[in-house]
């Protein structure tokens, strides 16, 4: 789950930045919480890809798998 002050401060950051200016009535916590569930739904789906990719498609590749044990280990 996504730390919602932490994207709250982004959106307004980026915002102000890119110069876009939220409607009046649009409150900050109502876009922070919808980006955010915006973004997880992405992620999911994302996390849902990278799982079968990482499993070879549901045939793992233990030893490519110990592989990324041992580098991500160092």
């Amino acid at each position: 789950m996504l730390d919602r002050e932490v994207v709250k401060e982004f959106l307004e950051e980026k915002l102000e930045k890119a110069r876009i200016n939220i409607p009046q009535n649009i409150s900050k916590n109502d876009l922070a919480e919808t980006f955010c569930k915006y973004i997880e739904d992405d992620y999911y789906e994302w996390l849902k890809d990278n799982f079968k990719s990482f499993f070879n498609h549901y045939q793992p590749d233990w030893k490519w798998i110990r592989g990324r044990i041992e580098y991500y280990s160092e």
